[in-house]
């Protein structure tokens, strides 16, 4: 074999220089991005593969192909260069393709079992199985639009020259793709391309003759980068000129394309009709500008509004609804059950009238549709009007038939007095009629109940079944054949009903049954005492529909909450069954640990695979019997792990893990001895495990054998073999203790043979079984306590040789006197060799040698005895570090759950892990980390202590490699200081490190697999003789820092690699950072471009891509997009490839844009998308091989494409924000996740750490989408996207990956908002339509209410409060409320228990029970409750009651506006305390000025209801609002740093009033000027439509209802319920507002000049007033009360007024009102910001609130013993940095 492997490839080993066309110097030879494919000769470990070399040769087969004309042709050019020729493709895009190709051709064949016979040859199947995949997308197209495929390969027959051919298509497609740039997006547009470009293909390969010319035919476009011009340009063009349309963001959806919209249009046969080939550039496709020849939207048009929500989920609201009606009719016969109730053929008649409001539904719907996709009927799509039209008309008619039948049925019954047979038989006759209604749901169902029939004929392209479905649905190129298979249907429907059911009973029941009886005392309520100016006097109505809304609000939302109680346990369930959380802690893992080396051996180490069995019954069962013996310690397979290689390969694995701990400062160099195995050096007979699992085992088996003196041996060692690791701490405390004695003394000494001898004696006992006969026990504990002095003196820095003298006497002296039974006399003992022959010399005097002080074995091994012989320690705090104790119970847990079995690395898949990157932070500089702020507290300081163990491990090492003073850590370990900073923080290097566990666990890998048991053994023991050498060096600092052994950046098995470890791991692995800016950041000499090339040249594997921008002309650009590398060689960054793209990179949102531009650059079968915030760690990368291995498994009917990965989130020490966003979070991607896959089957794709299948996915669109603004959250379309196209997304959690989150309440608002408003866009996307309407009910519930659901539902709740207390306000003010309690008071109590046992409900189970349910399985149930308990001590529910805001007003502002935007977080450390007037900024509008609202109501509601003179009723029906309303005002102020310090809320008042002052510029920013901050503030009111502006007037009105009720209490009014009360309250506003004006203009024109004549105005105001109220005292019923009475009455008018202003903003900015406007505006921040002040500054003001407050903030840090309040108050010692 290895001489096949090194045989050169015949041909020239040239470089390929600029073979066409190119204006480039041709690249340097030796430069390449992975393999050198150029030059097969060169040294490289990857060329040693024949696969490699099979793949190239295929390549060359250019063979008889005609040559391309006007390129000079050289013989080494090979098909991608024949193919550039020809169709004009870039030289670099033709060099990345063809590494691309051939490396997936080669990993592809290397996978193959049986491996081919030929294997200089590529494998025929490995490239029609490459083909099929990535055309798939291609031939699903053609026959989706009725096109015969362009792909000439027969699939039956197999000709020889189908292979050069297929090689040839699927070239042409990667060069199409990697050129395509931002068309990648539009995957259709790339099929349309394709399509000519394989037709144009064709005709060269079959020699067509061109009929206008006669020569041999060409392609329609070639020359000079031809493809790029003239076919991509033109769409990019186009894109581009439709995003500059939108206006940044701002136009409406509807006025302009996106990419959606350009794929859609590759949607229709039309494309081929218009655009033709080669492209017309006059077609109508380019038009952008005039509205009559533009093609508009295509497909969707999204419009704003909340009936998008109705649209695209309308099978749940009419089943809310229907079960609503049908609810009421029937509790309204107030019988005890509702079967009770429809015994009467009464009720089952008005039961009847569902089947009006479902006609009436589907009118609404129709009409929907017609009024928001009207603008998609053109001339060309005729028949989509036809039936907009159809629809409406239909329904209509249904509601007229619906209306006959039904009438005709009482008309019969009145007519015979009773329900006669002619009666009935009109029920019959509706019936009928309604079952033609619902005919179609029923065959949906039974298509339900047989998915596969379903599938098959939405997949399939008949045109009878085209027609059929036209009726129901626009036939769309996805979202079809989405149905899984029966046992998931089965699944996610049990749950569903389950979950409904509770849901109605709750609702009948609670809900609604004692909603009847207050209701019907209301409607039968008599002259009521209405206490204003009543309208509608006759009826109660409007009173009935507010108490109703509350009822109502809850009854749409609370089938959210049911569903979080439901999934929480459901998804406990199948934790528990996938076998999470069974090793939580280190104890549990000790109890494990034997299985442990087991489990690693089975899940990491690939099998030993015969051919034919793998993948049979009969190795599955094998395998699962396997793995219950590995769970439960059955059949002890660790027996066979003595002496075998596999302890060896444990030990190399788990030591690595230990030495990667180490590096990354988790662990210290005592714990690292403690937790390593170490490798076998002093012939010990058994396994070494670790100390920690061999503490105390040796004390016990002494006191065993103390007690147990007279037992035989074989009782003895029955009893200690009972427990392995006592066995193993005795055999290898003798086995040591015999190589210790015999190292330290002298050999050819006679010490040395009484030493031989003695153990001769020993072990010639234990043979014969005499032991306990021979030798006395009771000695033991002498023998021991000598040894263990003995170690204590080997192990001191100066070692005393006279002191190991005495003491190796006494030893002797014990063993020969005590130890035996029979006492012996000196001359029996010379006899038997065991006595000195020379009686005038004492032993062991000058027969003593002891090793050098550099022999590191040797002293490890003694350190190692002394802790097994002394340690009385349970050791079960060992590591102490929590971190490092979560990941090994973590890794250990998970090589006992279900995996697939790990492949060899050389047969595994290929991956890239790619990374998005803008401008944060690489790496932190000196200056970060010294610079102080307000408080003085530094970024290092605060680091050094939150993880003060961690700096205490950072120290120790950077001692042992070198450095003698700690100040030297400024200087001489700057660059060690700043990693280990950065690694804490949220930077790229600590990503990349992170990702780079990937290629170290690779190549470790690739070594273990291949390595036989002589280089493992060797291998061990040569490592164990040089593991660091040098730690010692405490007691010898003379040596050089460059002596130590081991590399940082390589580990200790990278010693023993044979070198085609590196070749097999790049091939596998390559990780591409996507740094968009960083050739602009090159160019201004950017510190953090010098960081990225430093973590390019210490990480082989890593890339970066780039957009080069290239002046070009006179103002031109050119863009391209570039990657680099850092060549070690020579010792610099080398560009590897250049391709040029149409324009500049970003047309739609930053961050798919760059994700796009870069993924040409990855290679492999899958790629992992990793954010800028993420982790990785060693021990998980290792699992990698077994994760990719789950693409070839069935999920239900379908493999999967993308891979579900859980995450950890690592933030959440740093405060108790953190921890609750942690907890949050962590509930969300563990236990939200894991029921979404299974058994929901709706997983979608949320972010991060998820692995994508790459193919699949490059021909369908890409790993997100990038539109403007629709997209925002761009991530979770790549989810949708993948789901429509009949995707799989499955969920494993034996893998996970850290990410980090916010930390600061500013910071995580943030986030919230933009996910917020993420959700609010895609409620209006096509995606989300779509998907509502192509999935089952079922699954469409599941994807309901876990994406946009969850949102509207938070909203629902906000508003129910509001519902709740506007309502209570209007029965108070309004006088219902007194006469209904003095008719009945119980109503009112039952209607209080009901809307407050739905606020518990909403405000405790919504957030909490995931959460608990999650931390119970994986923490244990005690841990959780305690963990819950201490939340709520910190106040969790304020910080969850007030995002819970958060989320609501931006979801339900992105809805009605719009005005989403990507919002940059920041990823800092949150210790500073932030200021009011940035608080005030962030949240007025979104919690503030809403929390003020409802508290007004609820004064007013206090003072004025009958209800609530009763402080208990009061308590009991606000408590709930009362605490919204305090959460929303503290919050901000309870969680900022320093929120109730007397000084700095001081401070931030004068500092809130500078700002609220400022008269800035026209430049001055939203934080310096309160002016612009208003303005920004009124931003989605300017891109509102006319909807979105009459809808916030509408809302706005609301505030003008407290004057009209609050008048008519006042005083003045004396009981009058004249309407001309309110008329003359408007007096009062008119002369306010007049006043005003008055003081403004004088001030204006007086106040700096004249300022006599201000006064005097003042003077006259003051005067007039004083006159006024002593007339309104003397001759009306006014009193002094009235005053404040008013203010309540006028101040919300005044708000009112401005908000309603601001809508009319653009009519009112010219006129002389806005400036008094805008002045009036000031004076109510003004006010707002006192009343928020108010309570802030009364905490503050008193004793022990700051304390307590940083207590709560900041506990979690303080369980781990910090100086936090220290940290905050800057009271820290100097000495300490």
């Amino acid at each position: 074999m290895s001489n096949l492997r090194q045989r050169p490839l015949p041909g020239q080993a040239q470089s390929p220089g600029p073979p066409y066309g190119s204006d480039r110097a041709p690249p340097s030879e030796d430069i390449y991005n992975i393999i050198p494919i150029h030059n097969l000769l060169v040294e490289h470990p990857s060329l040693r593969y024949p696969e490699v070399r099979a793949a190239v040769a295929a390549l060359r087969t250019v063979g008889n192909l005609r040559k391309p004309p006007f390129v000079p042709w050289h013989d080494h050019m090979d098909l991608l260069d024949w193919l550039g020729a020809f169709f004009g493709f870039q030289a670099d895009n033709v060099r990345n393709q063809r590494e691309h190709l051939v490396l997936h051709l080669a990993n592809a064949q290397m996978r193959l079992t049986p491996p081919p016979e030929n294997l200089d040859s590529l494998d025929p199947g490995v490239l029609r199985r490459f083909r099929r995949k990535l055309l798939k997308n291609y031939t699903s197209w053609c026959s989706y639009l009725g096109q015969k495929s362009n792909v000439w390969v027969s699939e039956t027959t197999r000709r020889s020259s189908d292979h050069r051919r297929e090689l040839l298509y699927v070239s042409l497609y990667l060069l199409i793709w990697g050129e395509s740039a931002n068309l990648r997006f539009v995957p259709e547009c790339i099929c349309y391309i394709f399509h000519h470009l394989a037709m144009e293909l064709n005709r060269i390969l079959e020699d067509y003759i061109d009929e206008n010319t006669g020569r041999p035919a060409l392609p329609s476009i070639s020359g000079e980068n031809a493809f790029l011009n003239r076919v991509v340009t033109p769409i990019y063009q186009t894109i581009r000129l439709e995003v500059e349309n939108s206006r940044d963001g701002t136009a409406p959806h509807s006025a302009w394309r996106n990419y959606d919209d350009i794929n859609e249009y590759f949607w229709s046969r039309r494309c081929f009709q218009k655009l033709r080939w080669p492209i017309e550039l006059g077609s109508n496709f380019f038009v952008t500008t005039s509205r009559e020849k533009h093609v508009g939207k295509t497909g969707f048009v999204e419009q704003r509004s909340f009936w998008n929500l109705l649209r695209s989920f309308d099978k749940l609201w009419i089943m809310l609804i229907l079960f609503l009606q049908a609810a009421i009719i029937v509790a309204w016969e107030q019988k005890e059950y509702p079967w009770q109730a429809l015994k009467s053929r009464d009720v089952q008649v008005r039961v009847l009238t569902v089947f009006f409001t479902w006609t009436g539904m589907r009118f609404l719907q129709s009409l929907l549709d017609a009024g928001m996709q009207y603008s998609l009927v053109s001339r060309e799509t005729m028949w989509l009007g036809v039936r907009m039209v159809l629809k409406s008309v239909v329904a209509a008619v249904w509601i007229m038939v619906f209306g006959v039948f039904y009438g005709r049925i009482w008309d019969q019954k009145n007519r015979d007095r009773g329900w006669s047979s002619e009666a009935n038989q009109r029920v019959v006759n509706f019936l009928v009629v309604a079952l033609v209604f619902i005919s179609p749901e029923l065959l949906a169902l039974a298509l339900f109940i047989l998915p596969w029939i379903r599938n098959f004929l939405e997949n399939t392209n008949w045109r009878v079944f085209y027609l059929l479905s036209w009726w129901f649905q626009s036939r769309i190129f996805v979202g079809r054949g989405l149905r899984e298979g029966l046992v998931d249907n089965i699944k996610y429907t049990l749950f569903w009903v389950v979950v409904l059911a509770t849901k109605f009973c709750f609702t009948y029941f609670l809900q609604i049954k004692p909603m009847i009886a207050p209701t019907k005392t209301l409607l039968n309520l008599k002259d009521v005492k209405y206490e204003w100016h009543e309208f509608f006097s006759d009826s109660n109505r409007f009173a009935i529909g507010l108490l109703w809304l509350p009822v109502v609000l809850i009854y749409f939302m609370d089938l959210q909450i049911w569903y979080s109680i439901y999934s929480s346990f459901v998804g406990a369930g199948v934790g528990l069954f996938s076998h999470l959380g069974e090793i939580r802690n280190m104890q549990q893992l000790r109890l494990r640990f034997q299985f442990f080396a087991s489990a690693i051996q089975f899940n990491l180490m690939p099998e030993e695979q015969l051919l034919n069995t793998r993948g049979t019954l009969k190795s599955k069962l094998n395998e699962a019997i396997h793995r219950l013996k590995l769970r439960y310690g059955f059949g002890r397979p660790f027996k066979k792990l003595e002496s075998n290689v596999e302890a060896n390969k444990f030990a190399l694995i788990w030591n690595e893990i230990i030495t990667i701990f180490r590096e990354e400062d988790i662990i210290s160099d005592r714990e690292v001895e403690l937790l390593e195995l170490p490798q076998n050096t002093w012939n010990v007979r058994v396994i070494r495990w670790p100390c920690l699992l061999l503490c105390n085992e040796l004390l016990l088996a002494l006191s065993q054998a103390k007690e147990l003196v007279d037992a035989p041996d074989k009782w003895l060692w029955y009893k200690i073999c009972k427990n392995e690791y006592r066995r193993c701490a005795i055999i290898e405390t003798y086995d040591s203790v015999r190589h210790l004695l015999l190292a330290i003394v002298k050999y050819n000494t006679e010490e040395h043979s009484i030493i031989t001898i003695l153990f001769q004696q020993m072990d010639h006992a234990i043979q014969i079984e005499k032991f306990t006969k021979t030798f006395n026990m009771v000695a033991l504990p002498k023998i021991h306590a000598k040894l263990i002095t003995l170690l204590e003196l080997l192990n001191k820095p100066k070692k005393d040789v006279n002191k190991v003298v005495n003491c190796l006497q006494a030893l002797y002296e014990i063993v020969v006197r005590d130890f035996y039974t029979e006492k012996r006399s000196i001359e029996e003992l010379k006899q038997d060799g065991l006595a000195s022959s020379k009686s005038e010399e004492l032993l062991f005097d000058n027969a003593i040698e002891l090793p050098e002080a550099n022999n590191e074995t040797f002293y490890r091994q003694a350190r190692r005895l002394h802790t097994i012989l002394q340690s009385r320690d349970s050791m079960h705090n060992i590591p102490t570090n929590l971190e490092a104790r979560r990941r090994i119970a973590f890794f250990s847990n998970s090589l006992f759950m279900n995996m697939p079995r790990a492949p060899q690395v050389e047969k595994m898949m290929a991956f890239s892990v790619l990374t998005p990157y803008y401008n944060e932070e690489v790496l932190f500089s000196k200056e970060q980390l010294r610079t102080e702020n307000e408080d003085g507290i530094s970024t290092l300081y605060y680091l050094q202590t939150i993880y003060a163990d961690e700096w205490k491990n950072f120290l120790e090492r950077m001692h042992c490699e070198g450095m003698v003073k700690d100040d030297e850590i400024w200087t001489e370990k700057l660059r060690d200081l700043r990693l280990w900073a950065s690694y804490r923080g949220q930077t790229l290097s600590r990503t990349v490190r992170g990702m780079m566990y990937y290629y170290r666990a690779l190549k470790m890998l690739a070594f273990l697999d291949s390595a036989s048991e002589m280089d493992i053994k060797e291998g061990s023991q040569e490592l164990a003789s040089m593991r660091r050498s040098d730690s010692m060096d405490g007691f010898s600092s003379e040596r050089s820092p460059s002596t130590r052994s081991l590399g940082r950046a390589d580990s200790a098995v990278g010693l023993l690699f044979k070198g085609h470890e590196y070749g097999t791991a790049l091939m596998k692995y390559t990780y591409v950072v996507a740094c968009q800016i960083y050739g602009t950041q090159k160019g201004k000499k950017d510190p953090r471009a010098e960081e990225i090339l430093y973590l390019m040249k210490n990480n082989e594997a890593l890339r970066v891509a780039y957009v080069d921008e290239v002046p070009s002309g006179r103002d031109g650009k050119e863009y391209y997009s570039v990657l680099v590398k850092y060549d070690q060689h020579l010792q610099k960054e080398v560009e590897i490839y250049r391709v040029k793209l149409p324009g500049p990179l970003k047309l739609g949102e930053g961050k798919p844009e760059n994700q796009n531009h870069a993924i040409i650059f990855t290679r492999g079968d899958a790629v992992q998308t990793i954010d800028m915030n993420q982790d990785n760690y060693f021990e998980e990368a290792l699992k990698m091989r077994n994760l990719l291995e789950e693409f070839r498994h069935y999920y239900g009917i379908r493999k999967p494409t993308i891979l579900g990965v859980r995450e950890h989130i690592f933030t959440g020490s740093v405060s108790s924000l953190a921890w609750f966003m942690s907890a949050q979070e962590t509930s969300f991607v563990t236990l939200g996740q894991r029921v979404l896959a299974n058994p929901l089957k709706i997983r979608m794709h949320y972010g991060h750490p998820d692995v994508f299948d790459r193919f699949w996915f490059l021909t369908r669109g890409g790993i997100s989408k990038a539109s403007r603004v629709i997209n925002i959250s761009e991530d979770i379309f790549a989810g949708f996207n993948c789901t429509l196209r009949g995707g799989n997304v499955t969920h494993h959690e034996y893998i996970q990956v850290g990410k980090g989150r916010d930390v600061g309440l500013n910071q995580i608002s943030m986030f919230e908002a933009k996910v917020a408003s993420g959700n609010g866009e895609q409620v209006l996307s096509r995606d989300v339509y779509r998907l509502g309407h192509r999935l089952d009910f079922f699954r469409m519930l599941s994807f309901f209410y876990t994406t946009v659901g969850f949102f509207f539902n938070t909203q629902m709740v906000i508003l129910t409060v509001y519902g709740f207390l506007w309502g209570r306000l209007y029965l108070a003010l309004s006088g219902v409320e007194a006469s209904a309690v003095a008719d009945d008071t119980n109503n009112n109590k039952a209607l209080g228990t009901i809307l407050n046992q739905q606020f518990i409900i909403q405000l405790g189970v919504f957030t909490a029970l995931p959460m608990i349910v999650e931390n119970s399985l994986e923490h244990g149930f005690l841990g959780a409750i305690w963990d819950f308990i201490t939340m709520q001590l910190q106040l969790s529910s304020v910080f969850y009651t007030f995002s819970m805001g958060t989320r609501a007003h931006y979801f339900g502002r992105t809805i009605l506006h719009g005005g989403a935007k990507y919002r940059a977080t920041g990823r800092g450390f949150v210790v500073q305390h932030k200021s009011f007037a940035e608080n005030y900024r962030l949240y007025a509008r979104s919690h503030f000025v809403k929390a003020i609202e409802l508290g007004l109501i609820l004064i007013v509601y206090a003072a004025y209801s009958p209800v609530a003179t009763g402080t208990f009723v009061y308590i009991a029906l606000t408590i709930t609002s009362w605490f919204l309303v305090v959460s929303w005002i503290m919050a901000p102020f309870v969680f900022n740093p320093s929120g109730f310090d007397w000084l700095k809320t001081v401070y931030d008042f004068d500092d809130f009033m500078n700002w609220i002052w400022y008269r800035g510029g026209v430049f001055s920013k939203s934080e310096q000027s309160w002016e612009k901050w208003w303005d920004e503030e009124q931003d989605h009111l300017r891109t509102t439509g006319l909807w979105g502006k009459i809808l916030e007037v509408i809302l706005d009105l609301r505030f003008f209802f407290f004057q009209y009720g609050i008048v008519y209490q006042l005083d003045i009014a004396a009981g009058s319920k004249s309407i001309a009360v309110y008329l003359l309250s408007w007096i009062y506003v008119v002369v306010a507002a007049g006043i005003y004006i008055i003081i403004a203009y004088a001030r204006d024109k007086y106040a700096a000049r004249e300022h006599i004549y201000f006064r005097l105005v003042q003077c006259l105001v003051i005067t007039l007033g004083i006159v006024v109220v002593v007339a309104l005292l003397e001759f009306t019923k006014f009193t002094f009360l009235d005053v404040f009475t008013s203010l309540l009455a006028f101040i919300p008018t005044g708000w009112g007024f401005i908000l309603i202003a601001q809508v009319f903003r653009p009519f009112l900015q010219k006129t002389i009102f806005w400036e008094l406007l805008v002045s009036v505006a000031r004076m109510y921040d003004i006010m707002f910001g006192v009343i928020v002040m108010a309570p802030v500054a009364f905490l503050s003001w008193m004793p022990g609130f700051q304390s307590m407050q940083t207590r709560i903030l900041f506990n979690e840090a303080f369980s781990r013993g910090l100086q936090i309040f220290q940290i905050v108050t800057g009271k820290k010692s100097k000495d300490d940095l």
